[in-house]
């Protein structure tokens, strides 16, 4: 997924408390739903990340040989612009578009 076409804001924004509750209609529910995909996500960035920086690795172990790389830095400068997982998480809650289920509110057969 391509975290820096995503709506959500860079900075921290005010909330109203009724809409992140809207699909849960538990704020405490939401709060753990939100949660759990910022961790999905911000895993999803750092395999990204590392395997974009694997490709610059140098494999030399010498001190002396310390030099900056600009695709590197390009690189991590992208990263560091993006929204923070939270505030993606956030937003993909708001606009539906995170899958969650209860399992403890569905029936025997695991039909809700």
């Amino acid at each position: 997924m391509d975290y820096k076409k995503s709506k959500a804001p860079v900075d921290t924004v005010t909330r109203n408390i009724m809409d992140l509750c809207k699909e849960t209609g538990n704020i405490y529910e939401s709060v753990a739903i939100i949660s759990k995909r910022a961790n999905q996500i911000s895993v999803e960035i750092k395999q990204d990340l590392n395997k974009k920086l694997s490709e610059f690795a140098s494999y030399n172990d010498s001190l002396e040989e310390v030099f900056e790389n600009r695709e590197q830095i390009e690189i991590s400068r992208y990263y560091e612009k993006l929204p923070k997982p939270t505030l993606l998480a956030t937003e993909e809650l708001i606009n539906g578009n995170v899958y969650w289920r209860d399992p403890s509110k569905e029936g025997a057969n695991g039909e809700a």
